[in-house]
């Protein structure tokens, strides 16, 4: 859903599969923002997180961590961990928007 949100929007995407494949694209890319969600194969979004704000290369990477689960325990750890913000699924594609457009300092389009 993310993806094809982005795309329609005109954003260039990348896609990782795994927390590890996610850092090794941050490495090699070093795209504008990352969308990480919580649950992934491997490293979970929050250690994938913590090992990007640690790296050199990588920690200026804004990362906006995305969850099923809206506790306000997860939402202080995303935090903490370095993540710029954090997203409740389900989410609208007005709200994914003005979040990129908040973090990478972009107007929201006027019919949205």
């Amino acid at each position: 859903m993310v993806l094809r949100i982005l795309k329609s929007e005109g954003y260039e995407t990348l896609q990782a599969l795994s927390g590890e494949e996610g850092i090794k694209m941050a490495e090699l890319f070093k795209p504008d923002l990352i969308i990480m969600d919580v649950v992934l194969p491997g490293l979970n979004g929050f250690q994938a997180t913590r090992q990007l704000k640690k790296n050199l290369e990588t920690k200026d990477i804004p990362v906006i961590i995305v969850s099923g689960n809206a506790q306000a325990t997860e939402q202080f750890w995303v935090l903490k961990i370095g993540a710029v913000d954090f997203m409740t699924k389900p989410f609208s594609k007005k709200d994914l928007i003005a979040k990129l457009n908040d973090h990478l300092g972009r107007k929201l389009p006027m019919g949205n």
